[in-house]
């Protein structure tokens, strides 16, 4: 008897004290914050910081005398607020920086807002003794059933660092899994124009696992005659940098195919069926646009494949960061909450910045672009053009062998076609850097179409 009334007064003394602090904190008919204020205030004091509109400041940036945060200018802009454009800089295309997408999140700065105390997730793993948030994994798959763009019932999903880290995970696991038959290394192979990465990871490692052997193209009759050989092929779909939605072209059962679809969502491209390959990898940064966050995933339709690459994840680097993936579950719970909001807004800048290059270089007799055929896109239930994310550019005049340098002269910084095994005579132009860079990579394009001998008046 004593022993409940003491459990009763107990649970009583709980339940006032946790009214008590409910009381003090929900004040005026507002929740007032407690130690998350500071943070919250700081965060927003920073992003106030406006730059003139052509640079950001942030927490953990620049700092002036004072020790306050100052501007990180855009490329061709600088002073105290980057104010003052630089008249004769150099138009940056080279990289992938999908910065585009940076005014969409600040105009849904409190959906994506993210406050972490000091002792969010210390731990290696989370409770069910894994390294993945499966709230996080739930949102992945309900995104992809949201978008119509990839198959997730009854597989099995693996997170990575960016898509880098997934890539290099597929491969070991492809290499193991076919290394049973043969011990000559797995032959890898990709169709020219390819995305460098595959080239650049497979030579750094060196492993004796694998072997890049360039263009796939060329390893089509080679593979279905010779079953000694194993092959892992990527394909990227939409491509980088041509944009076009590649499909593999080695087949057979020596053949493994990873499928690269980081710019498979409707930004960029119509999506004309989900996708429903083996082995997925898609990146948040072509996502959302959160390039530094470096989280990506693979869906995977092998259990075996599966366990071979979660176990590269634990030797490599225990797992992504818990820091990472809150935010990449917070960013992805605000998409699914705001419906087709970021895919509309992320589609009509990729549709008008295509629109604006193709509409400059159609005056062009010395450069031309990628074609690209229209297709019915089940997400927006229409026939509609693609939006790449790149710039694939030919020069077309015989004396124009180097096309990168021709590019350099105009000012214009963009990647050299042998960086993806092309001819020098291709340059990619990256579309989805900021919109500042954007206008200027226009301008310079404007000024050198203008000065073409025999150019279209424009």
């Amino acid at each position: 008897m004593v022993k409940t009334v003491y459990v009763a007064s107990l649970v009583s003394s709980i339940v006032v004290n946790l009214l008590f602090m409910i009381i003090n904190i929900y004040v005026g008919g507002e929740w007032s914050l407690s130690w998350s204020s500071k943070a919250a205030a700081e965060a927003e004091a920073v992003a106030d910081i406006a730059c003139s509109g052509h640079g950001r400041a942030y927490l953990d940036g620049l700092v002036g005398d004072g020790n306050e945060p100052v501007c990180e200018c855009n490329t061709c802009y600088t002073g105290p607020n980057c104010s003052h454009f630089i008249p004769h800089c150099t138009a940056d295309a080279d990289s992938g920086d999908p910065l585009f997408l940076e005014p969409f999140w600040m105009q849904h700065s409190t959906s994506s807002a993210l406050v972490v105390s000091g002792w969010h997730r210390m731990s290696y793993n989370f409770h069910d003794n894994t390294l993945i948030s499966q709230h996080l994994e739930s949102l992945i798959r309900k995104l992809h059933a949201f978008v119509g763009n990839a198959v997730t019932q009854d597989r099995y999903i693996v997170f990575g660092a960016g898509s880098t880290q997934v890539l290099s995970a597929a491969a070991y696991a492809l290499s193991l899994a076919n290394s049973s038959s043969s011990h000559s290394p797995t032959r890898v192979v990709a169709s020219v124009p390819y995305y460098a990465l595959y080239k650049q990871q497979v030579e750094y490692f060196n492993s004796e696992k694998f072997k890049y052997e360039g263009d796939a193209h060329t390893w089509r009759n080679r593979s279905e005659s010779d079953a000694s050989t194993n092959v892992i092929e990527f394909v990227t779909s939409p491509n980088n940098p041509d944009g076009l939605l590649n499909k593999a072209v080695l087949h057979g059962p020596n053949v493994k195919t990873i499928y690269d679809r980081a710019y498979y969502w409707p930004h960029f491209t119509p999506i004309p069926a989900p996708s429903d390959e083996d082995l997925m990898v898609f990146t948040l940064s072509k996502l959302t646009g959160h390039a530094g966050s470096r989280f990506g995933w693979a869906v995977v339709k092998d259990e075996t494949v599966f366990n071979k690459m979660v176990l590269h994840m634990q030797v490599n680097s225990i797992g992504v960061s818990k820091d990472t993936q809150l935010r990449a579950f917070k960013l992805l719970k605000a998409i699914l909450e705001e419906g087709a909001q970021i895919f509309d807004f992320a589609y009509q800048t990729m549709k008008s910045r295509w629109e604006r290059l193709a509409t400059t270089l159609s005056f062009s007799n010395r450069f031309s672009l990628q074609k690209i055929n229209p297709q019915y896109c089940f997400f927006y239930n229409k026939v509609r053009e693609s939006s790449p994310a790149y710039a694939w550019v030919k020069c077309e005049k015989e004396e124009d062998k180097d096309c990168y340098t021709v590019l350099k002269a105009a000012n214009i910084i963009g990647r050299k076609g042998n960086v993806f095994g092309s001819e020098d005579n291709y340059v990619r132009l990256s579309l989805v850097r900021s919109q500042d860079d954007f206008d200027i990579l226009i301008q310079r394009l404007q000024k050198l179409v203008s000065e073409e001998d025999g150019a279209i008046s424009m």
